[in-house]
């Protein structure tokens, strides 16, 4: 049963939504048919006073079912879909039965939107429920006449930042907001509903965009104010995603052409805009890999599944310097107890002050209690003591790049710990299996490699070596999850795959420095593709002087095997030559003086001379991303990496690689494999090897095969 339908003895109807085989209440063919044909039912019986749309589950509606949203290619069969929902929604408002909607608990996207157009909202105090329009955290609009009825509820003022920055609210804050009417305690929600529907009878049943005399409230399109708010949103919209992101955009001019007409004629405006967006890539890209490829990271999707699940109580961590300190801090705040180890009191102290500062701006912001702030540091113990570590169930190694280091402290940890605990190393390049050949139980050795700032950032890349087990992986994944982080798994290899992927985009920024081309024109082409920081600005976070001591490593590693590149140039010549480190340094190719404004070194064109002719931005632009495509699909092709999904959600959690994309498997799949391959042959025979496509893509393109069913 999707739908259950009840009428009282007092005339009051009850359509209760209640989807079986699924957990989460949503909008498919299957539930808006039975809703539609309770609706019709309740506005066709004359003994019925009022509607009351419910929910058996703990949340409301969620939203529309994005499987079938995928499944839906062609435009008429989108257009179709969406018009007969607006078609729904208009009858719930012009049936003449006044509606409720009664919000149990979370209610978005499509859920809200069936609120929206009953002519009262009535929520529970739950603090756990979030009310809201997110479509546009996944390339899409409000479908079902979000764009149309919230500004007419609340103003365009009001309306537009909810729907273009995705706002959820909890009940309280979207009563303040004016997405709701009520808030009532959750034993009284339906009783309220009812007492309402009573009181005010078929008087209600109008919205206000339905009666005579409508304005909106607060302003209309056409005036001072609505001139000001869209000229300022187009500005800060152009600025934050330079035409990258189709959905915000369209969800302007939604509300700019919609709200200047009828309800009815409004509606059409959004049908036409959403079906442009549910049938584009950049849509299709972010709901593959944010919503269904993340969430399925969360879950654990691919954990082995014959190994019982794993609790922690205690971990090690091993290296308190920012790395170290910051993992401290996310099993802490997990409710586990730390050992934070360095070679001295002063650093193990001052890691653990690293998490101090980050609770304390939690107590002054009124988030935290100083008693639950003092719980928490209470559960990190600072020490150099290795036989602290006895009891952990997980150490996690975070020390220096340093092959020696590692060895040496791998060592005496596992002196401490039990023979079935695991140890993991924090390495962002070094091969697990060299690294685990210091361990006297390698199939307990495991690579957890975290970003920083670890408090901030969700991936970790987790890396199995060749004696790792299939129980210390699973383990691993629950140690991941534990503290609230999303894992994906890779093999073995130097680099493993984020920071192999990752260095081709930073290495491309300095290959075309070493060109001749202008510095501003490389990092700007970087933002423009979609990426949060350009290729120079990125190396002086990361450190120019990391970089360069990776490429020496690697190069002493592989000896003969290793060929020296323009990035290696740059480098040396920055670091060796210039002293020129990177941002920690105050200087790297950018100035960071003491007004906090950063700005390009001017020495830079003195070191790394113009060329007379310089490349567009969209030829930059290309090489920066396509770039990072090329090497991923080596990783698949070595087998580093388990499938194309994983490839995505890395990129997009670990170094924000663009969503509208979908990750840089994604970007192939959009642009279709050969096409990509023939891109790929004519960017190598004017820039070199590295834009060469590997043997995989050829024998996809050549086989018509796609990365992806959508």
């Amino acid at each position: 049963m999707t739908i259950d339908y009840n009428v009282d003895a007092d005339g009051i109807a009850t359509i209760t939504w209640n989807m079986q085989d699924v957990p989460m209440n949503v909008l498919n063919e299957r539930s808006i048919s039975a809703f539609t044909e309770a609706v019709h039912k309740a506005i066709g019986n004359a003994s019925v006073k009022g509607v009351i749309v419910a929910s058996a589950k703990s949340d409301f509606i969620v939203g529309a079912d994005l499987n079938m949203m995928l499944a839906i290619a062609d435009m008429r069969g989108m257009t179709d879909f969406v018009a007969g929902l607006h078609t729904l929604m208009r009858s719930i408002e012009t049936g003449d039965k006044p509606f409720v909607a009664a919000l149990n608990g979370t209610t978005l996207g499509g859920g809200y939107e069936v609120a929206l157009a009953c002519h009262r909202r009535i929520a529970a105090d739950n603090p756990k429920a979030l009310i809201g329009l997110p479509e546009v955290t996944i390339g899409l609009l409000p479908g079902g006449g979000g764009t149309q009825r919230l500004p007419r509820l609340i103003g365009l003022r009001n309306a537009l930042p909810l729907l273009l920055e995705g706002k959820k609210l909890a009940p309280k804050k979207a009563l303040q907001a004016g997405l709701i009417d009520e808030v009532v305690p959750a034993d009284q929600l339906l009783a309220r509903a009812k007492e309402w529907l009573l009181a005010k009878g078929a008087s209600a049943a109008v919205q206000p965009w339905d009666r005579k005399g409508f304005k909106l409230p607060g302003g209309a399109v056409q005036s001072p104010m609505g001139y000001e708010t869209f000229t300022a949103a187009n500005a800060m919209l152009r600025a934050k995603t330079f035409g990258n992101y189709p959905a915000p955009e369209a969800i302007l001019n939604c509300v700019y052409n919609g709200c200047q007409v009828d309800i009815d004629s409004g509606c059409k405006v959004e049908v036409r805009e959403f079906v442009k967006l549910a049938t584009g890539a950049p849509a299709k890209n972010m709901i593959r890999s944010l919503f269904f490829g993340i969430g399925a990271a969360g879950k654990l999707a691919s954990r082995p599944k014959d190994v019982a699940k794993a609790s922690y109580r205690k971990v090690g961590v091993l290296g308190a310097g920012m790395m170290g300190a910051g993992i401290a801090f996310s099993a802490a705040e997990a409710g586990m107890d730390v050992v934070l180890l360095d070679t001295s009191a002063d650093a193990a102290n001052k890691g653990k002050s690293y998490s101090e500062g980050l609770w304390n701006k939690r107590v002054a912001a009124k988030r935290m209690t100083e008693d639950e702030r003092n719980a928490k540091l209470a559960l990190i113990k600072p020490t150099t003591d290795f036989a602290d570590l006895a009891g952990c169930d997980i150490v996690v190694e975070a020390v220096f790049e340093d092959r020696a280091i590692k060895a040496d402290v791998t060592r005496k940890a596992e002196a401490a710990i039990a023979g079935s605990a695991i140890f993991a190393s924090n390495t962002s390049t070094l091969p697990i299996g060299g690294l685990a050949e210091a361990s006297a139980r390698p199939a307990n050795f495991i690579g957890l490699h975290f970003f920083s700032p670890v408090d901030k950032m969700p991936l970790v890349e987790i890396i199995r070596g060749k004696a790792t087990s299939d129980e210390c992986l699973a383990r691993a994944m629950d140690f991941v999850k534990a503290i609230r982080k999303t894992p994906i798994v890779v093999n073995d290899s130097r680099g493993f795959y984020t920071s192999r992927v990752f260095s081709t985009y930073v290495g491309e920024g300095l290959a075309l420095l070493a060109e001749g081309v202008k510095p501003a024109l490389i990092d700007n082409a970087g933002r423009m593709a979609g990426m949060p920081v350009g290729p120079l600005a990125l190396a002086d976070e990361v450190s120019l002087e990391l970089m360069a001591r990776i490429r020496k490593q690697t190069a002493a590693d592989l000896g003969a095997a290793y060929q020296r590149s323009a990035v290696d140039d740059v480098c040396d010549r920055m670091v060796d030559q210039l002293g020129r480190l990177g941002k920690k340094a105050g200087k790297g190719f950018y100035d960071y003086p003491q007004d906090g404004q950063k700005r390009l070194w001017p020495g830079l064109a003195r070191e790394f001379p113009l060329t007379a002719a310089q490349p567009t931005v969209e030829q930059v632009k290309q090489r920066l991303m396509f770039v990072q495509s090329i090497e991923t699909a080596r990783c698949l092709e070595e087998k580093v990496l388990q499938a194309p999904i994983d490839a995505d959600v890395g990129a997009i959690l670990g170094w924000g690689f663009p969503p509208c994309l979908g990750g840089p498997i994604g970007q192939i799949h959009s642009l279709g494999v050969a096409a990509f391959v023939n891109t790929c042959d004519a960017l190598a025979e004017r820039h070199g090897a590295g834009f060469e496509p590997p043997q995989l893509l050829r024998r996809m393109a050549d086989c018509g095969e796609r990365f992806y069913d959508l």
